[in-house]
């Protein structure tokens, strides 16, 4: 066995199945060219690395797992936007997995790389196959003897009809290399679809909080500014009662329009947020009160405490971890079908069929009587002895960019336990600081309400009320913003730990009417059916993928083809 290669007695069995069919050919010659040819190529050898998962750099905990409100029990986060019991986010959840176009996408690449499989797949059987016919009218030249050996030929017809194959043995496993990396990008595929329904899920429920707490900074604009047209009408009130100067207005009219202005402002930035739920809803531009409810300001509340298992889930959950994985797996195949154009290609090529002509007063009918039969049968082989270090540099790119995706994998592993800290920190400190901020509000509003009334009783000067006014806007503002982000770091959180993809499970990657377009279009057969059909086991699979999809979850190398 030439070094590098693996033994894969798995497949060795199946080809022994498949070289049993054929040895049972008609032909005993047939029989014993088969039997000597395919013994070396039933052993199963493929060359290349067989993939081993990289090791990941973990943590052993977070670094927040102390505090009383990160728990480390492990949680399925299947729905965990209901954790904040707010049906209008329910409601957007759902209108986003039924109407997103990116998801919708991302469904039609898995397609794309189920086809690409069943390309790999087809690629072990005979690669060249067809029948073939024809009936052609000869006349050979009466003048050239070179053409026409002792110009006896005269005008004939000639017939011929029969099968011809031709069949790259897989004696290297260049070919089962194929199938395990279409079926590592296939899962890879299905990986990044679900890394893609995490970020859709999070992408709204952020959205939505966003919508609310601008909504929020709106109302704590408006109720400050009927308390500052209150103050503007006192100063004026104090100057036309000559206990006041004109200075007092001015100073009153400034803020007041500065807080008005920032109505627009913040409305600007609710209508951009409400514009990019829309696309994440995939609707066109129209009214969102339907989905939004009447109810406004309402910032999801978020629960007391959060679920955050232990850093090593991450490796089992996060699908954007599992792609980089699949990714890998599907790469350091690539090595193996590389690797094999080191070695010859052999090859079996045969032709059978019928020839008759009209020579000597023959008939074509005779195609197909036992005179007319004809057929080949033989090995060859090809071998690129002198290839100017081509090969050989191949195998060193597909072996550089398999390393790059061991190393991007491990940075995915990083990535993902960033996010998770990122989201702790931001849901615990928020909570600290909308504590410190409701306590700022009350003294703001306690301040607001003395310096006003010191300054209609003329013992205070108007610019405590303007500082009072300031630091009262400036603290609700604040607080609304702090009490957004409370759910929105519960959000990152579980987006981090990679809940919410359990959710296309039993469905197709497709919408029905896309379904029904592209079937109507291409004959998909089973790899893409019918809407509302049962769902058999997925072919590429030796059973239904448990969870998210993994190297573990890979389908044997050798399979019956698709038609």
């Amino acid at each position: 066995m030439p070094p590098g290669l693996t033994l894969v007695s798995k497949d060795a069995r199946r080809l022994g199945m498949a070289g049993g069919a054929l040895a049972r050919a008609p032909l005993a010659r047939l029989r014993r060219a088969l039997a000597i040819i395919l013994a070396p190529a039933l052993a199963g050898c493929a060359v290349g690395p067989n993939f081993t998962p990289p090791v990941a750099p973990v943590a052993e905990k977070y670094l927040e797992s102390h505090n009383p409100a990160v728990k480390t029990d492990r949680e399925d986060y299947r729905d965990w936007w209901k954790a904040f019991h707010d049906p209008v986010l329910d409601r957007l959840i759902e209108t986003a997995y039924d109407q997103n176009l990116t998801l919708l996408s991302a469904g039609t690449r898995v397609l794309q790389a189920r086809a690409e499989l069943g390309v790999a797949v087809g690629e072990f059987y005979p690669q060249q196959q067809g029948g073939y016919g024809l009936t052609t009218y000869n006349r050979p030249s009466h003048a050239d003897a070179a053409a026409n050996p002792q110009l006896e030929l005269n005008n004939f017809w000639q017939s011929q009809l029969g099968l011809k194959a031709a069949w790259e043995l897989d004696f290297w496993g260049k070919f089962r290399r194929g199938v395990e990396s279409a079926d590592a990008a296939y899962l890879s595929s299905i990986a990044s679809y679900d890394d893609v329904l995490v970020t859709l899920l999070g992408d709204v429920a952020k959205t939505y909080i966003g919508i609310r707490t601008l909504e929020k900074q709106i109302v704590y604009a408006r109720d400050n500014i009927v308390r500052q047209k209150q103050a503007l009408q006192i100063a004026r009130d104090r100057f036309s009662g000559g206990t006041a100067t004109k200075l007092d207005v001015y100073q009153a009219e400034n803020v007041l329009g500065q807080t008005e202005a920032s109505v627009p402002q913040l409305t600007v930035q609710l209508q951009h947020g409400a514009n990019a739920l829309r696309v994440l809803l995939g609707m066109p531009p129209e009214p969102l009160g339907s989905l939004l409810g009447r109810e406004t300001a309402r910032i999801p509340v978020a629960p007391p405490k959060i679920f955050v298992g232990i850093p090593t889930d991450l490796l089992r959950r996060r699908p954007d971890v599992r792609a980089a994985e699949l990714k890998a797996a599907a790469q350091s195949a690539q090595i193996g079908v590389a690797l094999s154009d080191l070695y010859p290609a052999i090859s079996l090529t045969g032709r059978i069929g019928g020839s008759a002509s009209t020579i000597n007063g023959a008939k074509l009918v005779s195609i197909f009587t036992p005179a007319g039969l004809t057929y080949s049968f033989g090995p060859a082989f090809q071998w690129n002895i002198l290839n100017y270090g081509q090969i050989t540099n191949n195998v060193r790119l597909q072996d550089a960019t398999l390393q790059q995706y061991l190393v991007d994998y491990q940075q995915a592993v990083l990535k993902a336990q960033q996010d998770v800290e990122d989201g702790i920190a931001t849901y615990l400190q928020s909570r600290i600081a909308v504590e410190a901020l409701r306590r700022s509000v009350a003294a703001a509003n306690g301040a607001l309400g003395i310096s006003i009334l010191e300054y209609q009783q003329g013992t205070r000067d108007f610019t405590s009320v303007l500082t009072s006014e300031q630091n009262l806007l400036t603290a609700e503002n604040d607080l609304a913003i702090a009490e957004g982000d409370v759910p929105l770091g519960v959000t990152q959180v579980y987006e981090a730990l990679g809940g919410g993809w359990q959710i296309r499970e039993g469905n197709d990657f497709v919408w029905p009417s896309t379904n029904a377009e592209m079937r109507a279009r291409t004959d998909w057969g089973t790899v893409l059916p019918p809407a509302g059909a049962p769902k058999p086991p997925p072919p590429a699979l030796a059973a239904p993928t448990p969870g998210l999809p993994g190297p573990q979850d890979e389908g044997p190398t050798v399979r019956a083809p698709e038609f």
